[in-house]
């Protein structure tokens, strides 16, 4: 796998979380997977088990339905992204804060240029299930709260008068670029939004 970038591919970069063992762990990773690449809607309870080579009778016995096990592999995957982009930032950015959060739109560049690229899970989950009351859509809106909250925490770490303030248009920034590469289909879109972060950090 080959990529135009000075940085280790992303497979390298962002890790893979160890082949699970146990049924659960096999239906849990495999519904990790099959909802990223197809979406809620797309997936069944017969596809999962028959991707983790599990019974179904396997199945009933971790879970009672469909929405209980994708709702726990929404929290996996949530777990396993902040692990991996937090160990990516601190690959490329170092101990320095402000190259940290700079460092962030190098690490989305090396993702939106991978084949496997397929948008934010927890943007697509959002807008899959849009009612705010459903548990994924809360799953990924929890997710995206506690990333905002993450970003006022480095702001803070890096001496940014107003962190609240900058979270919030920290978090504008990163969205719009998920949008703009996974809507517009923008491979640079992390280069282009880059100097804008650069802008907001600097007056920081």
């Amino acid at each position: 796998m080959v990529f135009k970038s000075q940085y280790k591919p992303v497979t390298e970069l962002f890790g893979a979380p160890e082949p699970p063992k146990s049924g659960r762990g096999r239906l849990l990773h495999s519904a990790v997977s099959m909802i990223y690449l197809h979406g809620i809607h797309a997936v069944g309870i017969d596809q999962v088990v028959a991707d983790a080579g599990v019974t179904k009778s396997t199945f009933y016995k971790h879970f009672e339905s469909k929405d209980e096990l994708f709702i726990e592999a929404i929290r996996l995957r949530d777990q396993w992204e902040a692990k991996a982009f937090t160990s990516a930032v601190l690959d490329l950015g170092g101990d320095d804060p402000r190259e940290q959060l700079l460092a962030l739109f190098d690490v989305l560049d090396i993702w939106f240029n991978d084949p496997d690229f397929h948008g934010c899970q927890f943007i697509n989950v959002a807008a899959q299930v849009p009612n705010p009351h459903d548990p994924m859509h809360e799953v990924a809106a929890n997710h995206k709260r506690r990333v905002r909250d993450d970003f006022r925490d480095m702001a803070k770490h890096a001496g940014i008068d107003n962190p609240e303030a900058f979270a919030d248009q920290y978090t504008a920034l990163v969205e719009g670029t998920l949008i703009l590469r996974q809507v517009h289909g923008r491979n640079d879109a992390a280069k282009a939004v880059k100097p804008a972060v650069q802008r907001l950090i600097d007056q920081g």
